[in-house]
């Protein structure tokens, strides 16, 4: 199964596919690693991400798309970018997505820590959520 896996924070998705074939990971590389809407208020802005994040997933045979989940409210809470862009990647009629709450992926990666050191895996470190909770996922 290959996945796509998003972290969303202020006008930026982070994004890092994962690949899971017979209890073997694989990070495919991919042409891009973030996406990022200057005008999230901007209709065409936002149907320009949504069109090149449906390509990307396309392009690249995803299975799956997993969102990593937000605080929506309190003294932490997610600015409301995120939630922008997290509609426009659920409203893509071709994908089957995925809202991941943060305890289940705590409780996978706690159950199921990864084997490898994120440093050692190629990624930018802004691909850091993401690359975890693709790796929690694919884990559970």
């Amino acid at each position: 199964m290959r996945i796509c896996a998003v972290d969303l924070k202020d006008n930026h998705a982070n994004i890092c596919l994962l690949h899971k074939d017979n209890d073997v990971f694989d990070i495919p590389d991919c042409r891009q690693q973030r996406f990022t809407v200057q005008r999230v208020n901007d209709r065409e802005e936002l149907i320009a991400f949504q069109f090149a994040f449906q390509k990307l997933m396309e392009d690249y045979n995803v299975d799956r798309v997993i969102i990593a989940e937000r605080i929506s409210n309190g003294k932490h809470a997610a600015k409301m970018p995120t939630f922008k862009l997290e509609t426009a990647i659920q409203l893509c009629s071709e994908l089957d997505v995925e809202i991941i709450p943060m305890a289940v992926e705590k409780q996978w990666l706690k159950r199921s820590p990864p084997a490898i050191e994120f440093k050692h895996t190629g990624l930018k470190p802004f691909q850091e959520k993401a690359f975890n909770t693709a790796y929690a996922f694919l884990s559970s």
